[in-house]
């Protein structure tokens, strides 16, 4: 098994010091849903719960108190099982990977950032990247380096990598877990190459979010582990965009929610997966997909 990489606190003394690669921009996609949101306005949508594990399960381990990376540890068996606790990061997962267009070059680079146990890589097989992924729960690093991810260990606040070695970089459910969005999404967007792709996805800062994520899932049996999310940690969909534009990506962003159909389908035990498909309006759930000025 291949092991994590682990940060060495220098951004260039990491072992994998990747060489930036230019490129022409391409605009956002203008299909349904996407919208950029403006700095003084945001409209919004919603995501149910869906219960997987029974409640006694759930509850098996130690209250660590919310947002603690520590659950992590104690629930890394239950990364890659389809109905386990982290059930609904695989259906975000697949959603994610959608918006990831094929390897525009050879050797190109896709940073993962808070990449988990890997969960992404099974849908960009044949997409010609190289995968890295950056997270700091080791348990879940080791997984991911099973399922063929470069590991690294580090924080998404202080990425160890060097500028613009990415030619695409992805920040799936972890925006609304960092103390500190300004420096992850800095980070986000300086190890992103001119004219490469960032794809986001996370929770807004919003009543209703907070309802769906924290007080109705969590007392949904298999819904979501107790403390999970610290809903102050939720994310401003403007604020999101400005950060963006600071760093010079452009971000467009759009609702999702779990396909109905399929999570009836679940439920009455006809299959595992569930699709993520367009929601109305971004406040709960959101993806966002932007590419990065070309100097």
């Amino acid at each position: 098994m291949a092991g994590p990489h682990e940060g060495q606190g220098s951004r260039c003394a990491h072992p994998i010091s990747l060489a930036a690669f230019g490129g022409a921009d391409h605009p956002a996609p203008r299909s349904s849903g996407w919208a950029v949101v403006q700095r003084n306005r945001c409209r919004c949508a919603s995501v149910g719960p869906v219960p997987l594990r029974p409640k006694a399960e759930r509850d098996r381990s130690p209250d660590l108190g919310r947002n603690n990376p520590e659950q992590y540890d104690a629930l890394a068996d239950q990364w890659w099982l389809p109905r386990g606790e982290f059930a609904m990061l695989h259906w975000l997962a697949a959603a994610r990977a959608a918006l990831v267009p094929a390897a525009p070059r050879p050797g190109a680079v896709l940073v993962d950032l808070g990449c988990g146990a890997g969960l992404l890589a099974p849908h960009l097989v044949g997409k010609g990247y190289r995968h890295v992924g950056v997270d700091l729960t080791r348990s879940a690093l080791a997984l991911a380096a099973d399922h063929g991810v470069t590991a690294v260990r580090g924080d998404v606040g202080r990425v160890p990598l060097v500028d613009g070695c990415a030619d695409v970089v992805c920040a799936g459910e972890i925006l609304e877990h960092v103390p500190d969005l300004p420096a992850a999404v800095g980070e986000a967007c300086r190890v992103l190459r001119p004219g490469g792709l960032l794809v986001v996805d996370t929770i807004a800062d919003t009543r209703l979010a907070r309802l769906v994520a924290v007080t109705i899932a969590e007392r949904v049996p298999g819904a979501a582990p107790k403390g999970i999310h610290d809903p102050a940690l939720f994310v401003d969909r403007a604020h999101l965009v400005r950060l963006c534009a600071d760093n010079g990506v452009g971000i467009a962003l759009r609702g999702i929610r779990p396909s109905a159909l399929d999570v009836v389908r679940l439920l009455a035990g006809r299959g595992d997966g569930v699709r993520m498909v367009p929601a109305p309006t971004t406040s709960v759930l959101f993806q966002g997909i932007g590419r990065k000025r070309s100097t």
